[in-house]
């Protein structure tokens, strides 16, 4: 197991009669960036759900590096380095981007109540969170309260956030969604430039962008995994236009 970041074994989910997640297997290595595609309903952001613990698996096991996870809280996954991104415009809108960062930051070191009393205390945390904002290219916008950032800045901050967590594996649920199409490119270009110490595995609709920018792409149907291969092999089968590609080009 330990050369994977990120691995899943026999992952099965049913709610009933509806299968959800059947049999997953996966394997995401060290510093790679992994799409996870498929038709809505193929039961990707259950398996993203199974992995960061917000479901529970009827069968399976679920490993980070050699250590089994699988029946780990998700606030226990995210101390381990498994780490998903949330929307922060919804959690810190009076906040500016610099003090969410840094709050995060603290809160991994572990003094996050006391940090306000004394900010000036916490000057390497505020340095930390700005080399953050810096690589994400959002320190221009440090200053500015994150309900009035672009919502593209908007999404570059919620990864500002899991990285203040120092993530071995960070996992994106449609991190262009709802992102106008120049500030998309720029948004995945930075995902792109992350740290190769960081494995990514993202959930994208966008084939142009997954084509670019993944190293390798995970086809998902009805809870299963169709099949994995580069973008070029993916391309090429016949059954992933059937599936999706075609239906993603016309609809």
């Amino acid at each position: 197991m330990s050369t994977s970041a990120l691995s899943t074994r026999g992952l099965d989910k049913s709610f009933g009669s509806l299968v959800v997640a059947s049999d997953i297997e996966l394997d995401l290595p060290p510093g790679e960036r992994y799409a996870l595609i498929g038709p809505n309903g193929a039961g990707k952001t259950t398996l993203i759900n199974l992995i960061t613990g917000m479901l529970k698996p009827d069968k399976g096991q679920i490993f980070l590096g050699a250590d089994e996870i699988t029946m780990l809280r998700p606030e226990e996954r995210v101390k381990c380095g498994l780490v998903r991104t949330f929307q922060i415009n919804t959690l810190f809108p009076h906040l500016s981007a610099l003090e969410a960062v840094t709050l995060a930051v603290c809160e991994r070191r572990g003094y996050a109540g006391s940090w306000w009393e004394k900010l000036p205390a916490y000057g390497d945390a505020i340095e930390e969170a700005y080399a953050i904002l810096l690589s994400l290219r959002l320190a221009a916008s440090c200053y500015r309260p994150t309900r009035e950032l672009a919502y593209g800045q908007q999404r570059l901050l919620e990864i500002a956030l899991a990285l203040a967590t120092k993530p071995k594996v960070l996992l994106l649920d449609e991190p262009a969604a709802g992102v106008p199409q120049q500030e998309s490119a720029e948004l995945f270009s930075v995902i792109a430039g992350l740290s190769q110490e960081i494995a990514v595995l993202f959930i994208e609709h966008d084939m142009n962008v997954v084509f670019r920018f993944a190293h390798r792409i995970i086809v998902m149907a009805a809870g299963r995994i169709l099949l994995q291969g580069t973008p070029k092999e993916i391309a090429a089968d016949a059954r992933v236009r059937e599936v999706y590609l075609g239906r993603a080009r016309h609809g």
